[in-house]
């Protein structure tokens, strides 16, 4: 089964579909031609982009983390400060390292081929590359697919379960399992996932913990790190910074004796997806279009809750990413696929379980705080003003934040066995919700408030087929 892990993941922003997957593609895709032993008869990469990443890759940075994955750059481990004198490089002097070794001639008009049109047939976010000898014969082809939060599998592996699978001792396929699992094992979701985890990773249970902490930490860097930096994001829609500002007259008003500590999580949230739009290092959770809600309600917690202690700031997010999996595993979280329900609503259902729990919830009061977060975010759309993620997926987290937090506190006055809708249907509600909904609402920036603020002369940053 999926691992939290695999739910958060350090990378880059501005997107995991469409920044991190690509990046990650084409850094498998140069890493394959390294392995068959055909690098060194490499002439020409030609890199075709399809979809919903062709539609919104400009303003979600896919064709520059294309041309960095190719020279085998991957999101975790890239260096930020050096990625715009590299892609300088690479568009000036037409030239790429392919897998950082083998130089190739590589003309970005030329060699990336978008397809503002077409599709590839089993999901919106779909890439092919071939790899070309001198003479123009294809060496080799590949198909990839960036299926969000940062996961991609070949044309190959596209629905099939993976074949590398660990066994664990408490295997959930969906909260019905985990419930059970929980009832008849006396144990945690906590408990249970760290178990998981240990089997999984083949460490043990300190050793998995020490990994969430670190986890917990980035998060936290990312939260600070966005309460510092000022500033006009890039795009071309000149949106300013506010985190800092929101924060310091936040203060201001705590000096003053005016308290509003519920403001504080839309603000860490909206400190986190400002680093996210400006190409920062963030965690996806589960996608970086929806990083700051974990983040942002754990980071209250840490600074407000009274029940906040080291151990507790793990349990937070072994619960959140067991929830995650449950998402990832029956529905989604593409916001290509199913819309921005399955990145920010899944968000907040991760946070409101997650807060639940550490305050104290039951596992059938962490299940209702998880349902009812997802119940008010269905058909919720991904119309991204300009194919960029700021308008209005900044104040969008921040908002999320704050109603997992409320829900939560909700989910805590009562005993969670009355209620009439489950988590597990909820999920699939959503997944058909957004199999449903009009795929120019699904990150295409083809309609909603992406077609509303053009119409009002708003620049943008991607190019809109007529439909």
């Amino acid at each position: 089964m999926l691992s939290i892990f695999d739910i958060f993941k350090i990378g880059l922003g501005p997107s995991s579909s469409h920044t991190v997957g690509p990046m990650k593609a084409a850094a498998a895709f140069s890493g394959c031609l390294n392995d068959l032993g055909v690098l060194p008869q490499v002439k020409r990469i030609a890199a075709e982009v399809y979809g919903s990443l062709a539609l919104t890759g400009l303003g979600h940075g896919t064709f520059d983390a294309i041309l960095l994955g190719l020279e085998g750059s991957l999101p975790h481990d890239v260096d930020l400060e050096t990625l715009p004198e590299r892609l300088e490089h690479i568009n000036s002097q037409a030239q790429l390292q392919l897998n950082g070794t083998h130089t190739i001639d590589f003309e970005v008009a030329r060699d990336v081929v978008v397809r503002y049109s077409d599709s590839l047939p089993k999901h919106p976010n779909g890439l092919r590359f071939i790899a070309y000898d001198e003479n123009e014969q294809s060496l080799h082809e590949q198909i990839y697919y960036s299926i969000g939060g940062g996961f991609i599998v070949t044309d190959e592996q596209f629905g099939k379960p993976p074949t590398d699978a660990v066994s664990v001792p408490y295997p959930f396929q969906n909260m019905a399992d985990l419930l059970r699992i929980c009832d008849e094992e006396d144990l945690s979701i906590a408990q249970v996932v760290v178990q998981n985890e240990a089997a999984i990773s083949g460490e043990k249970p300190l050793a998995v913990r020490r990994r969430v902490a670190a986890v917990a930490q980035a998060m936290f860097d990312c939260v600070e790190r966005g309460l510092q930096q000022r500033g006009v994001l890039s795009g071309g829609l000149n949106v300013k910074r506010r985190a800092p500002d929101l924060a310091q007259k936040m203060q201001a008003l705590r000096e003053a004796g005016q308290l509003n500590t519920h403001l504080w999580p839309m603000i860490y949230a909206m400190a986190v997806n400002e680093e996210n739009a400006a190409g920062g290092r963030v965690v996806t959770a589960p996608t970086n279009g929806a990083a700051g809600v974990v983040p942002a309600v754990l980071y209250y917690f840490q600074k407000f809750h009274p029940l906040a202690a080291p151990r507790a700031i793990e349990d937070f997010l072994l619960v959140a990413g067991a929830i995650g999996i449950l998402y990832k595993t029956n529905a989604s979280i593409s916001g290509a696929e199913v819309g921005c329900q399955g990145e920010v609503g899944v968000a907040c259902s991760m946070a409101a379980g997650a807060f639940s729990a550490v305050s104290g919830g039951t596992t059938a009061q962490i299940e209702n705080a998880a349902e009812m977060a997802m119940e008010h975010h269905l058909g919720l759309t991904c119309d991204p003003v300009g194919g960029l993620v700021q308008i209005p997926c900044i104040e969008r987290n921040g908002i999320a934040a704050e109603k997992a937090i409320k829900l939560a506190q909700l989910s805590l006055l009562e005993d969670g066995f009355n209620k009439k809708v489950s988590l597990d249907m909820v999920i699939k509600t959503m997944l058909q919700t957004g199999l449903d909904m009009k795929s120019t609402y699904k990150e295409t920036s083809l309609a909603g408030l992406a077609v509303t603020l053009k119409q009002k002369a708003v620049p943008i940053s991607v190019r809109v087929v007529e439909c």
